[in-house]
């Protein structure tokens, strides 16, 4: 990943690197930025998304990603406008099975 620090652009990103980015970044990004509730949630599905592409995952922790994501996706259904969600943004919810 290249940074373009005249420009404040990002270059190169490569799948590793944008999936750093979400898990990391955006949320450390957005703190300050976003109301405590939006930030919340946006937090929640950048930890889940972590969670579930760990290299080790066992039972208990899944089920617990199971029952959370669901509500994850309730509170962003309640920030975002309908129109903001489709079919896709319903996917995590399948995730865990």
């Amino acid at each position: 990943m290249l940074v373009n620090m005249e420009e404040c652009r990002l270059y190169e990103m490569k799948s590793h690197d944008c999936h750093m980015f979400m898990h990391t970044f955006i949320p450390l990004a957005f703190r300050d930025l976003l109301l405590t509730g939006i930030w919340n949630a946006l937090t929640e599905i950048s930890h889940f998304f972590r969670d579930i592409c760990s290299s080790k995952l066992n039972v208990d922790h899944i089920e617990r990603l199971k029952t959370n994501i669901v509500k994850t996706i309730c509170k962003l259904e309640m920030i975002f406008p309908p129109l903001f969600f489709d079919s896709m943004e319903h996917l995590p919810v399948h995730l865990p099975y």
